[in-house]
């Protein structure tokens, strides 16, 4: 049993959070972890899948994403 939680643990995703600083001009950006080009022109979710999106005040306030190449949990803070 203790094994299984220990294989589960390996397998987490680790998570970042980026601004609106940190995206350029087109809205694209490189995964924190591996590198990965992550843009909103992709809409093949290829390179990264939208996972939760959250509004405030009828404005996107936050993204959060997830990497395709090395699993990692990308939030990126909308609001300035």
């Amino acid at each position: 049993m203790m094994m299984k939680t220990m294989k589960k643990l390996d397998k987490k995703c680790p998570e970042y959070s980026l601004n609106l600083d940190s995206i350029a001009d087109d809205g694209s950006f490189k995964c924190p972890k591996c590198g990965m080009l992550i843009s909103p022109d992709d809409e093949s979710e290829e390179n990264y899948k939208i996972l939760d999106t959250k509004v405030l005040h009828n404005e996107l306030s936050e993204l959060i994403i997830s990497c395709n190449k090395c699993c990692s949990i990308i939030k990126l803070n909308m609001l300035q």
